[in-house]
């Protein structure tokens, strides 16, 4: 697996290495293509990988960055700390983003 060190690092290199150029937020049952105000449901986007990061002082600082493509094949990012996810979110959404990489 390839390392991509910290977080930011990591955006950067997945942004102008790998081309995740789009930033996405979590959005009760869709995920949102900030820019665009795109949404889209868990069957319309594909998680690629799963970057998990942990703050070396604190635990609180831990994180997950996704990289994701969608149905109409754009590219971007997800971020969030790690057990944000409760509540709002749909159960699809959620185990969309459940997926583990080896």
């Amino acid at each position: 697996m390839k390392d991509y060190g910290t977080l930011s690092q990591a955006i950067n290199k997945l942004k102008l290495e790998e081309g995740y150029t789009l930033d996405f937020n979590l959005i009760d049952e869709y995920l949102e293509n900030k820019k665009d105000r795109e949404k889209f449901t868990a069957k319309e986007f594909e998680v690629d990988k799963v970057l998990r990061f942990e703050g070396m002082s604190n635990p609180d600082d831990n994180s997950i960055l996704y990289a994701i493509t969608t149905s109409n094949n754009k590219k971007g990012l997800l971020t969030d700390a790690y057990g944000a996810y409760s509540g709002q979110i749909s159960k699809e959404i959620l185990e969309k983003l459940r997926i583990t990489q080896p």
